[in-house]
């Protein structure tokens, strides 16, 4: 039984110089979805249950934390800003799953317009199937996914740090709340991170449309 990222046996491609500007290399048979792509398939549902609950443990903290508040008890001090930092955590944890589910999902897209493609230049009767070589907006997707993902999970596990060591101090208090301001900008940065990814995503997308639309007619003589 094969799974979705088991790599099939691979064809031989080359290199075509088609003198314009879309870089492309050419197999005989549809050469299927590559690994990018194959993960994508994989794991952007599993991301996207993973972004529902830590969005929901961050609402139930948020909820618990609102609570506290209400009771006007400054011997909670310590704890309202642990619970500030642990749904901090918990909501942006959430962030990097849905980012991830959707940069995961735009992988999955490209990998259905690369073995669609592959599929239709067979039914059509090309002398080779063409496929684009992967895009640098592609490479830089993966790229800044991968920095976002570092920078979100740095500052949740910053958070957590931070919770776990504070008292009902003063000093302690105080610490915690410029460590969150710090941690803030860390968590935004790496948003804006996984957002530049997505475009590249969506831009590689439009690219692979106007290669197939070549390419068809091409194929078609049209």
């Amino acid at each position: 039984m094969t799974t979705t990222l088991e790599r099939p046996v691979p064809e031989p491609a080359h290199p075509v110089d088609r003198g314009d500007e879309f870089a492309v290399e050419a197999t005989e048979h549809n050469p299927g979805r590559n690994l990018p792509q194959r993960v994508g398939a994989a794991l952007w549902g599993p991301m996207f249950a993973m972004a529902l609950m830590a969005f929901a443990a961050g609402m139930i903290l948020a909820i618990v934390r609102a609570d506290i508040i209400s009771d006007r008890d400054p011997a909670d001090a310590d704890t309202i800003l642990i619970l500030k930092h642990l749904t901090a955590a918990a909501i942006f944890l959430g962030f990097a799953s849905v980012f991830s589910a959707i940069t995961f999902a735009v992988a999955k897209i490209l990998g259905e317009f690369r073995s669609g493609g592959g599929s239709v230049q067979e039914s059509l009767h090309a002398d080779e199937v063409q496929t684009l070589k992967m895009p640098l907006t592609a490479k830089g997707m993966l790229v800044f996914m991968m920095m976002g993902m570092m920078a979100i999970l740095g500052g949740v596990i910053g958070h957590v740090v931070v919770a776990a060591g504070i008292d009902n101090t003063p000093a302690d208090l105080l610490d915690g709340e410029q460590a969150f301001i710090v941690l803030q900008g860390i968590r935004r940065f790496g948003v804006v991170l996984f957002l530049v990814g997505i475009a590249l995503g969506l831009t590689t997308i439009i690219r692979v449309l106007r290669f197939q639309a070549v390419r068809i007619r091409e194929v078609t003589g049209a």
